[in-house]
């Protein structure tokens, strides 16, 4: 294999490294910010696990942040919580923090 070859494989690994860590970054970040808005609901510790899986499970339906916001802050205001769009996302950034911070302190 020449040197060329190596770096390519090289950066192919890197580059799929990254990915699967950017998507357990959001998936982390997904939970926590689900295990946020359950302890606001007043949920149990069963339906928080649940309902932080569910979170997860919504980010599935499109490419942005979009589908998880909506979730949150429908739960949110359907269970009566005084919450806003901003308020979710800020929570949503402070978790992206911690999710980052775990996955680094997991390793």
């Amino acid at each position: 294999m020449t040197s060329f070859d190596d770096r390519e494989a090289a950066f192919e690994n890197k580059f799929a490294h990254d990915q699967e860590m950017a998507f357990r970054v959001i998936a982390r970040r997904n939970r926590l910010v689900g295990e946020w808005a359950a302890k606001k609901m007043g949920l149990t510790p069963a339906e928080t696990d649940a309902y932080a899986k569910s979170v997860v499970q919504a980010d599935f339906e499109e490419a942005s942040d979009e589908d998880v916001v909506r979730k949150l802050l429908g739960d949110l205001i359907a269970a009566g919580v005084d919450t806003s769009d901003e308020d979710v996302r800020t929570a949503m950034a402070a978790n992206l923090v911690e999710a980052r911070r775990q996955l680094l302190e997991a390793k």
